[in-house]
Parts: C-alpha cells; sequence; structure tokens
C-alpha cells in the first residue's frame, strides 16, 4: 500500500513536496485510469521522490468546459485551483493527463497561475536518463513489438515527441512507428470535449481509424499517455475484436511490469 500526503497534511507538518502530483479527473475517478496514476506514484516513491497530492482540493483544470465553449465554467474551475496551488506555494507540478498538462502550463498564466508544469513521460525520461531510475536488464518487453501513439496534447500541440520514445528504448522493446507519428500523428477521437458528445454523423470513428494503424504496424502493444487516448484506443481495438492479441498500457505501467519481470 503506497501512502501519498497531501499538500495540506504536509503544511500541517511545516513540510513542503519536492513536485505536486497533478491526478486530474480520469486519474482519480476512471477505473483504468486509476491504474496509471498508481502506478506513476509506486514509481514516484521508489525513486525516492517526496511528492504530495491535493486530493479533495483538487478540481478538474475545467479543459472541457474550455473546448466545449462554456468559458466561465473554466475560469470559475481554473481560479480555484490556482487560489488553492498558489496558498501552498506549488512550483513544480507533474500530471499523467495531457489535457491538464497543457491547460497548467499554458493556460493559467494567462489567469495569474505560473508553474513549471511536466509530463509524466517527460519526468520518466529526466528519472531514467538521471539514473534514478534504473530498469533491470532483458525485461517483460525485450524484442517485443510496441507502438507508440502521439496524444494531440504532447504531441503535436507540445512538441514532447522524444521523451516518451527514449522511455520505450530503455525498455529494450522494438519500436514501431505508425504510418501518421510525431507531427503528422492522428488525434484518437477524444479531445475537444469529444469524450462526453454523441458521435457526429460518419461511416468510421476516429478511434477505429487510429486502432487501425495501429494493428497495421504488427505490435502486440499499443503505449500512449494519455487517459482519453487510453480510451479510445481500447475501444477501437475492442471493435475490432483484438483486444485478447494487442493491449494498451500507460508507459508508467510498462516501466512497472518491466521491472517485475
Amino acid at each position: 500500500m503506497i501512502k501519498i500526503p497531501t499538500l495540506a497534511a504536509l503544511a500541517a507538518e511545516s513540510k513542503e513536496a519536492e513536485i505536486l502530483f497533478w491526478v486530474g479527473c480520469a486519474g482519480s475517478y476512471d477505473a483504468r485510469a486509476q491504474k496509471v496514476s498508481r502506478a506513476l506514484a509506486q514509481i514516484l516513491t521508489e525513486v525516492g521522490m517526496e511528492f504530495a497530492i491535493l486530493g479533495n482540493e483538487e478540481v478538474c483544470t475545467g479543459d472541457p468546459a474550455r473546448r466545449a465553449g462554456n468559458e466561465l465554467l473554466f475560469q470559475m474551475s481554473a481560479l480555484q485551483n490556482i487560489q488553492t496551488l498558489d496558498a501552498y506555494g506549488v512550483k513544480k507540478i507533474v500530471t499523467a493527463c495531457p489535457h491538464c498538462f497543457n491547460t497548467l502550463k499554458n493556460e493559467y498564466p494567462a489567469l495569474g497561475g505560473t508553474y513549471e508544469v511536466i509530463h509524466h513521460t517527460q519526468l520518466l525520461q529526466e528519472l531514467i536518463s538521471s539514473g534514478r531510475l534504473v530498469l533491470k536488464g532483458g525485461g517483460a518487453f525485450k524484442g517485443k513489438k510496441i507502438t507508440y501513439h502521439d496524444s494531440c496534447y504532447i504531441g503535436r500541440i507540445n512538441g514532447v515527441y522524444e521523451a516518451p520514445r527514449e522511455v520505450l528504448e530503455a525498455l529494450d522493446a522494438d519500436l514501431v512507428e505508425m504510418k501518421r507519428c510525431k507531427t503528422k500523428g492522428l488525434c484518437c477521437g477524444a479531445g475537444g470535449a469529444q469524450m462526453w458528445k454523441e458521435d457526429e454523423p460518419g461511416d468510421k470513428r476516429i478511434n477505429v481509424e487510429r486502432s487501425d494503424e495501429a494493428l497495421e504496424t504488427g505490435a502486440s502493444i499499443v503505449a500512449v499517455n494519455c487517459p482519453f487516448c487510453m480510451t479510445m484506443m481500447t475501444d477501437g481495438i475492442k471493435a475490432r475484436d483484438k483486444q485478447d492479441d494487442v493491449m494498451v498500457f500507460d508507459l508508467a505501467e510498462l516501466i512497472i511490469q518491466h521491472n517485475a519481470q
């Protein structure tokens, strides 16, 4: 059992955290994304990083509200979070959600909230390259074909392409790219508040289109870095009845599985 302190608990003891883990709505409430949250928390604990969460004081960043056109709700959520973060003197934030990452990093400064925000794939790469996170030789994925899906908010919007790929290379996996990747990567379909919308008219769902590209690589694992991408790619692979042959995992989960061998 991993015991993760809240910033409130640390403040009561006059202590500070090295970094705030922003869990996000999906990482808190979605059963599948919760596994990613636990995997990241386990990694941070094992490398000795002093981190904390906001717990019940964390509310949605407001990303879905802004994308859906509800600017008032976005600003209400954002200002509440900024007030909380500033009250604790937060300087550095890590999150496993690209939507939270983009909003905290690029949109909160306009409302007065400026922090160093890092996505968990970037942090994992830093921990590996600095030697704080040691990956065992061999491991569960040595020589296995893995394809990586660039999420929109980490890839094309924030230009983070190499850090997650360097993590996969550290696993001794055989990285096989989809025909549309990096700057030409295809959206999984759940950005822009699409997760909460009904399908629009068309003859093919975009997540099935993207999943077909992943299946074409012949990879047995699809690596993702986003809870929305996790849902959409998993559903797309199930739509092709390939869920027993191809698994979808977050990079943090792959590291845990690798070192468990």
